[in-house]
């Protein structure tokens, strides 16, 4: 069954000197302000598209990887991950980054490497953002 999840915006005035709001719709887990001086500049109160797209995907690489490492028969006891994605004002996105540290008892470091690799390249969030490289940090704690 698919599901689809929603959130809403709304901007108020131009480009640069304008600010808006976006609305976590489906869960209504809270609203947050955009703008694109904290875009641009960066922003340590207001958020932007590029931390909401590394949310979704630092949340996506976790599901992923304890799905396939269970799997594998190395159940998970964490897995923490963060995705920096960058954005450049005159080229866009220009990737995301993401570095993972796993607590996964009784797994080899070649094959906690290999199965991270594979989340990478197929979490629902990767496999949306093929036009950016992803790049992979992973540490077996």
């Amino acid at each position: 069954m698919a599901v689809t999840s929603e959130a809403t915006t709304v901007w108020n005035g131009d480009l640069k000197s304008g600010s808006g709001t976006v609305a976590l719709e489906s869960s209504h887990a809270g609203s947050f302000p955009v703008s694109w001086k904290a875009r641009s500049e960066g922003s340590s109160e207001v958020t932007t598209p590029e931390e909401l797209l590394g949310a979704a995907h630092s949340a996506c690489f976790s599901m992923a990887f304890s799905n396939i490492l269970s799997a594998f028969g190395s159940v998970p006891e964490s897995v923490q991950t963060s995705a920096a994605v960058t954005f450049d004002p005159a080229e866009g996105i220009t990737g995301s980054h993401l570095v993972v540290n796993a607590r996964v008892p009784g797994i080899s470091e070649e094959d906690f490497q290999r199965l991270a690799e594979e989340a990478k390249a197929t979490c629902p969030v990767s496999r949306a953002l093929v036009g950016i490289p992803i790049t992979l940090q992973a540490t077996l704690g």
